[in-house]
């Protein structure tokens, strides 16, 4: 027998073995840190197949479905030994189970009943997951553990209404400050979102943005005259460099910062349920700051720096001038400006990833909307990688300054609650 399957025996076995206390601590943490972690990394790329890749159009739907995989996979490992607290599949005592078989068998189950479409697909991962595992009970007990841990998670999403049209039609505004579409989009999305269902925090509105600075103040109108200038298509003082990483970070952040788990899992390999437990937990995180965000975009209704410039005149702000023609180089979302929620995400997701690897915070990574796509980048630690993109959003002309700032703060506050609140460990 090889060291996985012994491993594999010994984590199954260990519902039924009696540890004398002095050792039991010990023994459990080094049997569940040898197993190796691929099968988590591998199945956060089977979920964003099954999403519709790098291209989907419904980053909040992504999001949610990411944070359920994982949630389920770990819940389905904890049920076999428990190291850390179960999140909704929970069960009392150890289960005699293929830890391999149970995780992938969650995330199929989750994958499958979100992506029933993608069946084809997901049947072939899943038979990968599993050729190896030697058949037998272990190998059933598995399966069938997974997909009670999948059929949970979905049982508690269910009805949560992720799927509603997220299409909404507006009337134009012309009071100054307040939200107005900007081309190439007539709609705004998804204002339904501004109550979802959480996975992390306790209250949409728990770490509600203040207020963006008044449109008469000094603060706003440094802001704006910033984004008027390093934003603009026609931009004079925005450096190659700048112009490079707006496109760079332009990617949904739930796909770059699970591409920035992965790389760094895969590097360093913490084990298969450190791993489990970090790509659960950020993408609770991930997930939450768009909830949270929204609520805070849908409370404030913030005009979008295109309105802004373009509506100057009517701000009563004298250090703001009008540009009729002003367009920003990159797309303008459409959703409300004030916060950034790509900001909260990637900070929310850095706190996350600094908490798992403080010894190794450097990566070097692409990004699908790099040009070309092949551009890499490197950070010396994930918080200087989420400034970046932070920033990045400025230089795109598609947020303001305090907005971005607002965004970071509230993704600190959605990371660090969300590490000290869920999944903890039993011992």
């Amino acid at each position: 027998m090889n060291r996985t399957n012994q491993t594999t025996l010994v984590l199954a076995l260990a519902g039924a073995i009696f540890f004398v206390s002095c050792s039991k601590k010990d023994i459990w943490k080094d049997e569940t840190d040898i197993l190796p972690n691929n099968i988590i990394i591998q199945w956060n790329l089977v979920a964003l197949q099954a999403e519709g890749g790098v291209t989907y159009g419904h980053p909040l739907i992504s999001a949610r479905v990411d944070a359920m995989v994982h949630i389920a996979m770990h819940d389905a490992l904890n049920a076999i030994v428990p190291r850390y607290q179960q999140y909704v599949y929970r069960t009392e005592g150890r289960a005699l189970a293929d830890p391999i078989s149970a995780a992938a068998s969650a995330a199929y189950t989750v994958l499958l009943g979100t992506y029933p479409e993608s069946k084809s697909m997901l049947d072939s991962a899943l038979a990968a997951s599993l050729t190896k595992i030697p058949a037998g009970m272990l190998k059933d007990n598995g399966i069938q553990l997974g997909m009670k841990a999948g059929k949970a998670m979905l049982d508690l999403r269910a009805g949560d209404g992720a799927f509603d049209n997220p299409i909404a039609i507006i009337a134009p505004s012309t009071v100054p400050g307040v939200y107005n579409v900007v081309a190439p989009f007539d709609f705004l999305f998804a204002p339904n979102w501004k109550t979802m269902k959480l996975f992390s925090l306790q209250t949409h509105d728990q770490f509600r943005s203040i207020p963006p600075p008044a449109l008469t103040s000094d603060h706003y109108a440094l802001d704006f005259n910033e984004v008027k200038s390093v934003g603009s298509i026609n931009s004079t003082s925005r450096t190659p460099d700048q112009s490079a990483y707006a496109k760079w970070w332009y990617e949904f952040v739930e796909i770059g910062w699970n591409r920035v788990a992965r790389i760094k899992s895969a590097a360093h390999n913490p084990g298969l349920y450190t791993t489990s437990r970090m790509f659960a937990l950020l993408n609770m995180a991930i997930m939450d700051s768009y909830i949270a965000g929204w609520d805070s975009k849908n409370y404030y209704n913030f005009w979008r720096p295109y309105t802004a410039i373009r509506a100057a005149a009517s701000d009563g702000n004298a250090a703001t001038a009008p540009d009729l023609t002003w367009e920003s180089v990159e797309p303008t979302p459409p959703v409300q400006d004030y916060p950034s929620t790509h900001s909260t995400g990637a900070n929310a997701a850095a706190t996350v990833l600094t908490h798992f690897f403080q010894h190794n915070p450097s990566f070097s990574m692409t990004s699908s909307t790099g040009v070309p796509p092949t551009t890499v980048r490197s950070f010396r630690t994930f918080l200087k990688a989420a400034d970046e993109n932070a920033d990045s959003r400025v230089r795109a002309g598609i947020h303001f300054r305090f907005t971005t700032v607002a965004g970071q703060k509230m993704g600190n506050q959605i990371g660090k609650w969300t590490l000290e609140n869920h999944l903890r460990p039993l011992r």
